[in-house]
């Protein structure tokens, strides 16, 4: 048994005490209330830390969705640009193929009016040359003013007819 003149009695009469005071100034209710508070407080740190994560992940749905979307966005791009410039493509061999056919088209009309050209020119030289043949058969055959007369008016008619 303990009696006051041993320590371990004093010892456990001053924890008693210290526990009495302790209950006196209410020292429990102001550490409940500390741990309550502190406790409210990493109750808010939670929530505010799974809402901004909620609001990280949505924000990271969003972008991930507009990258979807810009990737479509492009993709249309590139097709239609790809499709336009198949288009443009046909629409410039096309008009070559044309214009190809308008300069084959002038080059031949130009070779055949050369052509004609120079027939009519061949024509006109041998028409003159054989005008100038008979007149000289005939000048040689005919002579006199009747003969001269008469061949001058047969090269006149000649050269009407023959224009």
């Amino acid at each position: 048994m303990l009696s006051p003149s041993m320590p371990e009695f004093w010892v456990g009469v001053s924890f008693v005490l210290f526990l009495g005071l302790l209950v006196y100034y209410k020292v429990p209710g102001l550490v409940g209330k500390a741990l309550d508070a502190r406790a409210d407080e990493i109750r808010k740190e939670l929530d505010e830390a799974r809402r901004l994560r909620e609001e990280a992940q949505q924000l990271l749905a969003d972008y991930q969705r507009k990258a979807r979307e810009a990737e479509d966005e492009a993709a249309a791009i590139i097709d239609d640009a790809r499709k336009t410039a198949e288009a443009m493509a046909a629409e410039t061999r096309t008009a070559l193929k044309e214009s190809l056919e308008r300069r084959t088209k002038l080059a031949e009309d130009k070779i055949a009016r050369a052509e004609m050209q120079a027939v009519n020119e061949v024509r006109s030289a041998a028409v003159d040359t054989s005008i100038a043949v008979a007149e000289r058969l005939l000048k040689a055959k005919l002579v006199g003013e009747p003969g001269g007369k008469l061949i001058e008016d047969g090269i006149r008619t000649l050269g009407s007819r023959l224009n």
